[in-house]
């Protein structure tokens, strides 16, 4: 049953810190963006993009969750089902595979999320200056994304090569 628990402590942490990275980024974005409107309506559109590029790391950590509950064999099945996996759970060893799997993505999507969000904040600002280039503020957002999808990558590897 420990192993269990040290599974679920995995996959919630990188449910958790992509969520929290996410909300941390695309709330304070959001008020730059708002701050932005008051004076520019017009750049919605624009501002909107720069302001929900940080929450896919939030969308990362659930996907990961979801794909090691999964795993775990936690979905579907009736309750003799779900009392069969806890008498079956897995070892201490496989608690800590899973918390390890999780940890790539937790950390990659916490810190990225905020970082983009930083990068996405001062794009916000590029763009009520110049709209025309909010094209670039975007692609410079990407970048710093490219490394929680590296971490969802390894993540998601790892989780599959977890023998449960």
């Amino acid at each position: 049953m420990i192993g269990l628990v040290i599974a679920l402590f995995g996959i919630a942490l990188a449910v958790v810190l992509c969520g929290f990275g996410s909300i941390i980024a695309v709330g304070a974005l959001g008020q730059t963006s708002n701050g932005v409107m008051s004076e520019e309506p017009e750049l919605f559109g624009k501002l909107l993009l720069l302001t929900a590029l940080p929450g896919t790391q939030g969308i990362y950590g659930f996907l990961a969750g979801f794909i090691g509950i999964v795993k775990l064999g936690l979905l579907g099945g009736g309750p003799e089902a779900q009392w069969q996996i806890l008498r079956d759970s897995g070892t201490v060893l496989d608690g800590v595979q899973f918390l390890l799997a999780c940890l790539p993505i937790a950390l990659a999507g916490f810190f990225s999320a905020i970082k983009q969000g930083q990068v996405c904040g001062t794009g916000i600002t590029m763009t009520a200056k110049q709209p025309d280039h909010m094209g670039k503020a975007l692609v410079l957002g990407v970048f710093v994304e490219f490394y929680a999808i590296l971490g969802l990558l390894i993540s998601i590897l790892m989780i599959n090569s977890i023998q449960y």
